[in-house]
């Protein structure tokens, strides 16, 4: 990849975001007006759609710097092939065919049904949706604590931010498979926490998370080490983008569920949701090729603390409702502070963005 930092302004990355922005809410004021057939019902649906974009972007900032960390890594060719494909199965698979497939398997139903109940009795699909919300909770949660931990977790982290815990995190590192020791010792706190089906149900879903992130890092090593084989080019390939969308799946649950407190309409939701997706990846962009991770020392830190505070507001949500809004401020606060951390860091060693120890990036295609 080509070291060279980019020279684009910071708007210059938000273009297509912008004009999905413009489609998007568009699309959503017409909806509402089709289903109303009066302003207000039009402006309704204009403002659900603004803030589920704005609720996705907050739960999902944190998204943006774990992917940036992992696409720097990554060759143009399969940036461009994230950017690109993940971003239509970001925006259709998850946000519009993943919960129509939550519905088809609880109702036992095909999904061409589950679109039609979507668009017919959204009262009910909405219903469905939140049935399931506890199965999906305990799968994501688990997948999100294995990621926030194995950043932690790791003997070869010289970079700390909280030292005192830190350190000490990076030190049981050396012993083998801790933080799934750790995580499995949550699952059982919380499955006991739950009664009967639910009990059951939660330990099944959150072996199965387990079970996943720990396919899908065997599965990503192995495809990049047999690319690497072929080709130079190949490495940062199709494993890490496998990772990468069970990663951003993973994200999405909650906002996903979360949205069907502002509307039940899927369409919608779709809309609203895909608008903050765009912003994700457009962020995400920025973020590698201006080298910002690199120049900021503790907002990965930052961001992956929030993906473990995430993860445990996921598996209290099986026990009681944690609205949506705490959960997005949490992820920016601490994002926040790390970035001031990182600031006064580097003030106090007389760093700036050109001077710091920072490798500048590649730029992507787009």
């Amino acid at each position: 990849m080509t070291a060279r930092t980019s020279s684009k302004s910071v708007l210059g990355y938000f273009g297509w975001a912008f004009a999905v922005t413009i489609g998007g809410l568009a699309l959503g004021g017409l909806l509402g007006w089709n289903a109303t057939g009066t302003f207000g019902g039009l402006a309704t649906a204009f403002f659900i759609c603004a803030v589920l974009a704005v609720l996705e972007i907050s739960l999902s900032f944190d998204n943006a710097i774990v992917n940036a960390n992992k696409l720097k890594e990554m060759t143009p060719v399969w940036q461009h092939r994230f950017l690109t494909w993940g971003i239509i199965i970001a925006v259709f698979g998850m946000r519009i065919v993943f919960p129509l497939l939550i519905v088809a398997i609880a109702a036992w139903i095909n999904p061409w049904e589950a679109l039609k109940l979507a668009a017919a009795e959204p009262e009910q699909y909405a219903q469905i949706m939140n049935n399931a919300h506890l199965p999906i909770a305990a799968f994501g949660g688990t997948f999100l604590m294995m990621v926030g931990l194995t950043y932690f977790f790791n003997h070869e982290k010289d970079v700390h931010w909280i030292g005192f815990l830190e350190k000490r995190m990076a030190r049981f590192a050396t012993i083998k498979g801790v933080e799934i020791a750790f995580v499995l010792a949550l699952v059982l706190i919380f499955s006991s926490l739950l009664d009967g089906d639910d009990s059951t149900t939660f330990l099944h879903a959150s072996v199965y998370g387990l079970l996943t992130f720990l396919l899908v890092e065997v599965l990503a090593g192995f495809l990049d080490a047999s690319q690497k084989t072929m080709s130079a080019a190949a490495k940062g390939g199709f494993g890490a983008f496998l990772y990468l969308e069970i990663l951003d799946a993973s994200f999405s649950f909650d906002g996903v569920i979360g949205a069907f407190a502002l509307t039940q309409n899927l369409f919608i939701i779709a809309i609203g949701l895909g608008i903050g997706a765009m912003y994700v990846r457009s962020m995400t962009i920025m973020l590698v090729e201006k080298g910002t991770l690199a120049h900021y020392r503790y907002l990965e830190h930052g961001a992956f603390y929030a993906i473990l505070i995430l993860s445990v507001i996921m598996y209290v949500q099986t026990l009681t409702h944690i609205p949506e809004v705490i959960t997005g401020l949490g992820g920016a606060a601490l994002i926040g502070i790390s970035l001031w951390s990182s600031i006064r860091y580097n003030r106090r060693n007389g760093l700036t963005p050109n001077s710091s120890h920072a490798e500048p990036h590649g730029r992507m295609e787009n």
